[in-house]
This record gives structure tokens, sequence and C-alpha cells, in this order.
């Protein structure tokens, strides 16, 4: 069975909104290659649609040759998770529904990565169908905007597999169900 593996960034309140403008001081390379290493991992990405928003906005504009990430998300398969998109524009791209999720998972292929949608990853987590979850802890207190976790979320037992600091003071943590 393939596994679905989210990757967030959060600062230390448990922020997850609009990292672009507070992630990037804490950028170095030991944080590329971590990103890198977990976006090689998927052989397909899942997405809630407004993190699909977000990205379709900006990345099939990205030169391939100036940025291998560009490359990635434009080639990799897309499914995005939604109620309300209809036709997404992105090349490779797939509208599913939430209950669609655990088929995804049982199609043969290798993982299903994530980044962003933490509404999304919340909802996963909380019914048994995300495997793993990297967090990059950034030494910062945004003080507002979208929390990863919410009372809605519920208890979920998690256990930590792997933890790496990084020279900036980021902690690389990655959790798998308990």
């Amino acid at each position: 069975m393939r596994k679905i593996i989210a990757g967030l960034f959060v600062s230390l309140d448990g922020v997850v909104e609009a990292p672009q403008t507070w992630h990037f001081p804490y950028y170095d390379e030991d944080m590329g290659r971590s990103v890198g290493a977990l976006m090689d991992r998927g052989e397909a990405l899942l997405l809630g649609r407004g993190t699909y928003e977000e990205f379709a906005a900006h990345w099939p504009h990205q030169n391939p040759d100036e940025d291998p990430m560009a490359k990635l998300l434009n080639d990799i398969p897309k499914y995005v998770v939604s109620t309300t998109l209809a036709d997404p524009a992105w090349h490779n791209t797939t509208v599913v529904g939430y209950d669609k999720v655990a088929a995804l998972k049982r199609e043969p292929g290798g993982d299903i990565g994530m980044s962003g949608s933490p509404a999304l990853v919340r909802s996963l987590l909380r019914d048994g169908l995300l495997d793993e979850l990297h967090l990059l802890v950034h030494p910062l207190v945004v003080g507002g905007g979208q929390k990863l976790f919410d009372d809605a979320t519920g208890r979920v037992p998690l256990r930590l597999t792997s933890s790496t600091t990084f020279g900036t003071g980021v902690l690389d943590l990655t959790y798998e169900r308990a």
C-alpha cells in the first residue's frame, strides 16, 4: 500500500499559514536537502484546494531549467481534494473527493506526498490515512494565523521516528502514528 507523507513548515506557536512570509530567513542547505528528499519520495502529490490554487498560480510559470522544483511539481501527477474545484487547469491534475483518498493509497505505485494543505492534513491524520508527518519547526513565534491543529483534530497519538536540528535552529521532525 502507498503511504501518504505530509511535510509542513510550522512556527513554534503552531502556525502553518503563509510560510512564505516568515520561513525564508531560516532556509539553508540543510532545509533544502530535507525538503528535496521528501519531495523526491512522492510519485504523486495530494493537495487541498487552497494549496492547489496557490501552487497552480505560481509553478506553471516558473522555468524548469532554472528551478528543478518547477519541473517536479509541473510533471508529477496531482490529486486535489475538493468539492468546489471543477476544471483544474494545471497539467496532470485530477480532482477527487475526500472519500476517494483511501482508494488512492491502495492503487499501485509509489508514495503520495503532500505539501501544505493543513486542513487536509488534519483530516487525514484524524481518520488514520496519514502515514508520516514531517514538520520543519521554525524558532519563531508568528503570533497569528492558521494553526496546524485545532480542537476538531481530536487526540492522535504519534511516535517520533526522526529528529534533526539545523544550524538555523529549525527542527526537522518526523512522526508516524503510534
